[in-house]
């Protein structure tokens, strides 16, 4: 069990910091657009559209990271008084019913749109913008499933957590770790 949760923190945690360094990207490209929309009046919406790329690409990918360093929105105010096992039982119930019940929906909603933009090959509505919006597209289904993936390794954190059987060394990684 202890493999499989490393495996996928490496993964996530790999991925995260690789994702990040597209926020860089976006903010170069919006500085490219800027000046070249106003230094030398040329506009390009292939770069427009590349930007809500990054940011897309920014937020599907990193969700997984986020879950992973424990970023999501959670009501501290009660969780931290709660002991070990409390809070264990709460992120597990939370990952089981919340997280997989939502990346379900997600992933349910999202097929036939994300289908249908494959099988067109769905571009830009613009003549000059990017042709891959089908590629766009599919990061919706990129999202549920590394949340998914990742809601594995924090569920059986949070089991070893509740079975009081979480390595010293590991318990920095339990959620609700402080």
């Amino acid at each position: 069990m202890k493999n499989l949760i490393r495996l996928i923190d490496t993964l996530n945690e790999s991925l995260g910091r690789w994702i990040s360094w597209l926020a860089l990207a976006m903010v170069l490209v919006m500085g490219l657009i800027v000046v070249l929309r106003y230094a030398f009046q040329v506009g390009s919406i292939a770069l427009q559209e590349s930007v809500m790329y990054l940011n897309a690409l920014i937020f599907t990918f990193g969700a997984a990271y986020t879950l992973k360093q424990q970023g999501h929105v959670r009501v501290d105010v009660f969780y931290n008084r709660l002991s070990p096992r409390a809070r264990g039982l709460i992120d597990l119930l939370g990952t089981g019913i919340f997280l997989s019940l939502t990346a379900g929906f997600i992933i349910w909603a999202s097929w036939d749109y994300v289908a249908v933009s494959w099988r067109i090959r769905e571009g830009s509505a613009e003549s000059s913008g990017l042709p891959y919006v089908y590629l766009l597209k599919a990061s919706l289904l990129v999202l549920p499933l590394l949340l998914i993936i990742q809601g594995i390794a924090e569920a059986m954190k949070s089991l070893q957590q509740i079975l009081g059987t979480a390595a010293t060394n590991d318990a920095s990684n339990s959620p609700g770790a402080e």
